[in-house]
């Protein structure tokens, strides 16, 4: 089996640039599933969770409240610096309504 450091570096998706490619590489490593019976099956869904995390994390994607909460949960303690910030459109419009 190949090791746990070499893993993720296949599923690095070509238009990710470094810090990008670091975090969700974290958050990869972090949640891997040990010792399951349907291992590519849970793979694939920590992809794809993992995506939902760095969309959200990077480019302000929104996504409903029970996946945003599980992945940030999954990604708790994982450090990214210089994250973006975001202004969501509720925001904006509060802020022209005054």
């Amino acid at each position: 089996m190949e090791e746990e450091t070499e893993f993720p570096e296949r599923f690095r998706s070509y238009s990710e640039n470094e810090k990008h490619w670091q975090a969700r590489r974290a958050f990869i490593v972090r949640n891997l599933p040990a010792g399951d019976d349907e291992p590519a099956r849970r793979v694939d869904q920590l992809l794809a969770l993992s995506m939902v995390w760095a969309n959200h994390l990077f480019m302000g994607c929104s996504y409903n409240e029970a996946l945003l909460e599980k992945v940030i949960e999954m990604a708790e303690g994982i450090e990214v610096e210089d994250m973006p910030q975001f202004t969501t459109r509720d925001e904006i419009m509060k802020k022209h309504q005054h």
